[in-house]
C-alpha cells in the first residue's frame, strides 16, 4: 500500500509552463489591473499623460506574486514608466485587492515587455533587400 508521503506530485520536476490556474488568475489580474489604472489616476509626473498597455500578467504557482509586462503607448521612455509603476505597485495592489475575488492579492512587479521591440527587429530583417532576395529564391517545400 502506498502512503500519501510516498506519492510524487504529477508535475514534480517538470517545467511544462504555467498551470491553467495560473493562466486564469493572470488574465483575471490583468483585466482588473487595466480597469484600476483606467479608473484611478496615479499622481506621478513620470506617468502624466502616458497610456500603458498591460500585455501579460504571470503569476507564481502560489498566486502571491505577479509579474506584469507593460508597454507604454508609443514605446517611449519605457524604463521611466516602468520605474514609476514599480514605485506605485503597493498602491495599485491595494486598489486591485478591491477588484478581484482571490484569496490573496498578489504583489506586483512591472517589467517592460520586449516582444514589441523583437517584432520590430524581425520586420526590419524581413525588409532587408538581401533577406527578401533569399526568401524569394527559396524553393517551395510544398512541391516535394
Amino acid at each position: 500500500m502506498r502512503r500519501f508521503s510516498d506519492m510524487k506530485r504529477h508535475s514534480a520536476g517538470k517545467h511544462s509552463g504555467p498551470s491553467q490556474r495560473q493562466l486564469r488568475a493572470g488574465e483575471l489580474t490583468r483585466h482588473a489591473l487595466v480597469e484600476v489604472m483606467r479608473d484611478h489616476e496615479i499622481l506621478d509626473p513620470d506617468l502624466a499623460g502616458v497610456s500603458v498597455t498591460i500585455t501579460q500578467v504571470r503569476l507564481s504557482p502560489d498566486l502571491r506574486h505577479a509579474v506584469c509586462f507593460v508597454e507604454p503607448l508609443g514605446g517611449g521612455k519605457a524604463s521611466v514608466v516602468v520605474d514609476a509603476l514599480n514605485r506605485h505597485a503597493k498602491f495599485l495592489r491595494g486598489l486591485l485587492g478591491r477588484s478581484i475575488d482571490m484569496k490573496f492579492t498578489p504583489d506586483l512587479k512591472f517589467i517592460h515587455d520586449e516582444t514589441f521591440n523583437q517584432a520590430s527587429r524581425m520586420n526590419a530583417l524581413f525588409e532587408d533587400p538581401k533577406v527578401a532576395q533569399d526568401i524569394a529564391s527559396a524553393p517551395d517545400s510544398d512541391e516535394d
